[in-house]
């Protein structure tokens, strides 16, 4: 199976069991795989909202045959490219959105998200691939 990082939306959507149309299609048959960020923006939703106990069990059931990306030096020096690019450009990104997209171009693998304006200067200046935009 190609593994694919699934960004946050798409994670929450996945977990839902509510992701549908032309990427959901995209994603049959793919490893999905999240970011050390998107795990923890879950777990922040999962606080903020006070989730019960057998939701957060859902999503830990849901997570547990997910395999993590680590925020590495790698991943690190990703980032600080990123960061650093984008400001001289004019364009500084969200911090989060940064960070998968390290984790992304890092381990050279496809992000799936529905959030294609979030992303899309990674793409252009840093050879992103997004799901859905190949």
């Amino acid at each position: 199976m190609q593994p694919v990082v699934l960004d946050t939306d798409v994670a929450s959507l996945s977990h839902k069991r509510k992701l549908t149309g032309p990427l959901a299609a995209r994603l049959i048959g793919r490893r999905p795989l999240v970011t050390f960020v998107t795990y923890g923006e879950l777990t922040k939703w999962m606080e903020i909202r006070h989730w019960g106990a057998r939701s957060r069990q859902e999503l830990a059931d849901w997570l547990a045959d997910i395999p993590v990306l680590p925020g590495d030096e790698s991943v690190a020096a990703t980032w600080g490219r990123l960061s650093a690019a984008g400001i001289q450009r004019g364009r500084p990104r969200p911090v989060n959105d940064r960070w998968i997209a390290a984790c992304a171009l890092t381990y050279d693998l496809p992000l799936a998200t529905l959030n294609f304006k979030d992303y899309e200067d990674f793409r252009l200046h840093h050879g992103l691939r997004i799901l859905g935009a190949e």
